[in-house]
């Protein structure tokens, strides 16, 4: 019986299952700068978008539409935009000029997409509080872009909102997405450790 019901649940979500199975690789690929993470982002992305627009989670099916177009800007950022002695992008620091930038990009499309939700989206179809999914979402495109530019510090936004959006899958009842997004937290810490790391034998 428990077998059954196991399998039922499994044909049931298969495709989300398949997302977090690719989403799951594609980090793996991230920690370790290989370009080809950008090949999988863009097909667990597209699935994502899907689950999340069925779910009626506008917000972020919109933001995984995103992400499919940034994997393709990141992977000319990583394989053509290149300037280290080896050919590959290098890890860089992220400066305040930029800080001070992305930090009000960030807040301009919080408001925004917090604006949008509040008022074209019925309060009956929203499951999470549309300042909490804006304020993911926001984040999520810049940390995205930090990312394409190989920015250290992308490790650090990515940490917040994993756990963050973990809680809010999970309010959703996309369970195993939400199991994801631990993982994908666990995972951006050793990530940031990783590129420190990497970063500190470039400097030497």
């Amino acid at each position: 019986m428990l077998f059954r019901t196991v399998l039922q649940w499994i044909c049931e979500h298969w495709v989300e299952i398949f997302a977090v199975a690719s989403s799951i690789l594609y980090i793996c690929l991230e920690i370790r700068q290989r370009s080809s993470m950008w090949i999988v982002g863009f097909i667990s992305s597209a699935v994502y978008a899907a689950v999340f627009f069925r779910s009626e989670l506008y917000a972020f099916s919109a933001l995984y539409v995103y992400f499919v177009a940034a994997s393709v800007y990141g992977m000319y950022c990583w394989r053509y935009a290149k300037n280290a002695d080896d050919g590959s992008r290098p890890v860089c620091r992220l400066d305040w000029n930029t800080g001070i930038v992305l930090s009000l990009i960030s807040a301009v499309l919080f408001a925004i997409i917090w604006y949008v939700l509040d008022t074209y989206i019925s309060p009956d179809t929203l499951v999470i509080p549309p300042y909490s999914e804006a304020l993911a979402v926001a984040l999520s495109i810049v940390a995205t872009w930090m990312l394409a530019k190989k920015i250290l510090e992308q490790w650090l936004v990515w940490i917040f909102v994993n756990f963050f959006s973990s809680a809010l899958y999970f309010l959703c009842q996309l369970y195993p997405t939400s199991a994801l997004f631990i993982i994908y937290g666990i995972m951006s810490v050793a990530g940031w450790l990783h590129w420190k790391k990497s970063l500190k034998l470039i400097d030497n």
